[in-house]
């Protein structure tokens, strides 16, 4: 069986702790392969100072085998238009195709932006944060107040619920479910269940 592609766009300034969870994850997972992604595939850096040379462009991307695509959160999403985010394209046909989009923070005014929550349940920083960044949003009606959420092929989640997160993606990559719940109880409680 082929490994499925999962790509994560890497920016300047993304915050990296946001995806830190889910990458390990994913690398380990026999089913699907993980390909991080940034403009021309130059070398960005992330808010923490961590530099990455990202394995590819995104002009690379190989949307015949993709997945999921992961957006961190950052600055960028907050204060640019989507049509003007190198990525924008790429997302556009994922949508168009049914390809999950997971994202998390400041990438979820991205996806206010672009209208994708206005008919999902979803969540974000507040509901009050996508207002303000996303002035064209209208999906309040449908903001849970959770750390993540998923629906139709969408994840969303706040700046401070990572772990939650990657939780969701892997319910919607369909990982063992005992293993995430060991996963989850571990991660956000400290507890190890055997």
């Amino acid at each position: 069986m082929e490994r499925k592609n999962i790509y994560i766009y890497l920016f300047d300034g993304y915050s990296d702790w946001e995806v830190s969870y889910i990458m390990p994850e994913i690398r380990k997972n026999a089913h699907y392969r993980l390909i991080t992604v940034s403009d021309k595939g130059r070398a960005v850096m992330s808010s923490g100072g961590l530099r990455v040379l990202p394995d590819v462009s995104v002009e690379e991307i190989n949307l015949a085998n993709a997945t999921m695509f992961i957006l961190p959160g950052g600055k960028l999403w907050e204060t640019q238009l989507p049509t003007d985010i190198r990525i924008d394209a790429v997302i556009n046909y994922a949508l168009a195709q049914g390809i999950m989009i997971a994202g998390i923070c400041g990438a979820t005014a991205y996806l206010g932006k672009k209208g994708v929550l206005d008919n999902r349940f979803h969540t974000s920083n507040d509901v009050s944060y996508l207002k303000a960044v996303a002035p064209a949003y209208t999906g309040d009606k449908l903001y849970l107040n959770s750390l993540a959420a998923s629906d139709d092929l969408i994840i969303t989640a706040s700046g401070i619920g990572a772990v939650e997160f990657t939780r969701e993606i892997m319910l919607q990559l369909l990982f063992e479910k005992q293993y995430i719940e060991q996963w989850f109880e571990l991660f956000k409680n400290g507890n190890l269940v055997a």
